[in-house]
């Protein structure tokens, strides 16, 4: 089928956001994946998502596809999509994002074993916490829960999904020895949201090392 016709600029900004992920050390191997929303016109396409499997330091627009709303492509029929991508489609379900990030930072692997399933970080006092939308002072409390872990993505939506409409959290949630899904409503702010939380997880680390962590 023939996408819309703008798909290219979609791809670009997702590949050149993988690839900048990868250079903050946020992507190693193959991990990691990203997705925008498309526009209404663009139907039944919906979302476009990096594809499986595919190295985020080299990654292109070629390598980019796009999703129905049930998560199956209707373009690049040679690409897999990403492993995770029922979990961005939840979050745009549940959330209304624009845009959903997944990255895999040391610190947000080691604090979300750290806090366990189904507990949370909380973030406090931090001045780049004012980087987040709507988030002012730096005297706030912005809470990750935290989630387990599972390779099968219909159980996982299915246990995470009553915990994320109940709760709302604004900005994203953590999986248990895995990393940080975080979201916007476009590019531009999920991107910003996700270098500020991922700054801020890091602080957080070093803090607990030292024995001055500011969460719980």
């Amino acid at each position: 089928m023939e996408l819309l016709s703008d798909f290219t600029r979609y791809a670009d900004q997702l590949a050149g956001i993988a690839r900048w992920a990868y250079r903050n050390g946020w992507a190693p191997g193959t991990s990691t994946n990203y997705s925008v929303r498309l526009p209404e016109y663009a139907a039944p396409a919906f979302y476009a998502i990096t594809s499986s499997g595919v190295d985020k330091e080299t990654i292109g627009p070629e390598q980019i596809l796009a999703v129905d709303q049930h998560g199956q492509p209707v373009n690049g029929f040679n690409l897999r999509p990403s492993t995770e991508t029922l979990l961005h489609l939840m979050v745009y379900r549940v959330a209304g994002a624009g845009a959903v990030f997944h990255t895999h930072s040391i610190a947000a692997a080691l604090l979300s074993r750290l806090v366990g399933p189904f507990g949370h970080l909380t973030l406090s006092g931090w001045e780049l916490l004012k980087g987040l939308d709507g988030v002012e002072d730096h005297d706030c409390e912005v809470v990750l829960p935290v989630y387990p872990n599972s390779q099968d993505m219909r159980a996982l939506v299915a246990h995470i999904e009553p915990h994320l409409r109940r709760e709302r959290p604004s900005y994203g949630f953590l999986l248990a020895g895995h990393g940080l899904y975080v979201w916007g409503k476009n590019v531009a702010e999920a991107k910003r949201h996700v270098e500020v939380l991922e700054f801020v997880l890091q602080c957080e680390r070093e803090a607990r090392t030292y024995g001055r962590a500011s969460s719980s």
